[in-house]
């Protein structure tokens, strides 16, 4: 059990400690993760970024996914080739603009961390059927960062098999065989909101200046 997301993220530094004042990269999961990735951020001194991915739904079931995107990245399944051009590029072209909308809103800016060559540690809330950390794995790979790792306080063990062989590392402080939902684990799960979101960024870019500043 959690007391918070503040918690759940001191509880995940001590478990990535051996990345603490290296060049890894936390890559937060909106809008649940970002509390739980600032604390790693602060704890361990590292950069910290937010990852952002939309599913491409099929031109017949929007709700069907056979691809994601990022504001770098593109993502398709290797089954759904055949899906017209036409509908791909408009597709991705349309959740391109909405989450570099969505970037901006957040950062204030459109310049993402470059994690190529890099650590990059994914980090989220917790994790019910994986799905979407699945699709943010198969993202960030494109991005060629040098070892995967997912931390995240609490999955059910299903979830966590699903994911073992796509990274290099995952942590998971709890496997309950008792799992309903993320929130179940936490005392206080009260919402993130956009202007939550905003001000921990804020605060994350803050710190690079002063680092900067101390620099010069």
């Amino acid at each position: 059990m959690f007391i918070n997301r503040i918690d759940a993220g001191l509880q995940l530094s001590k478990k990535l400690s051996v990345y603490k004042n290296t060049d890894a990269v936390i890559l937060a999961l909106p809008r649940g993760g970002v509390p739980i990735a600032y604390t790693i951020a602060l704890e361990l001194n590292l950069m910290m970024d937010i990852v952002l991915t939309k599913k491409i739904g099929h031109p017949q079931n929007k709700e069907y996914a056979i691809g994601c995107v990022s504001l770098k990245n593109v993502y398709i399944n290797n089954i759904n080739k055949n899906i017209s051009e036409t509908y791909l590029k408009a597709e991705i072209e349309k959740i391109k603009n909405e989450l570099k909308e969505k970037y901006k809103k957040y950062t204030q800016h459109l310049d993402s961390i470059d994690y190529k060559n890099k650590t990059v540690i994914i980090v989220d809330d917790g994790m019910a059927t994986g799905n979407t950390m699945l699709a943010t794995i198969d993202i960030v790979k494109l991005g060629e960062p040098k070892k995967i790792v997912i931390a995240i306080p609490v999955a059910p063990i299903e979830a966590i098999s699903r994911l073992k062989g796509m990274v290099e590392e995952l942590i998971c402080i709890e496997t309950p065989p008792n799992f309903i939902g993320v929130g179940q684990f936490y005392e206080n799960f009260e919402q993130v909101s956009d202007e939550e979101v905003i001000k921990i960024l804020k605060k994350q870019e803050q710190k690079e200046t002063l680092k900067e500043n101390a620099l010069e």
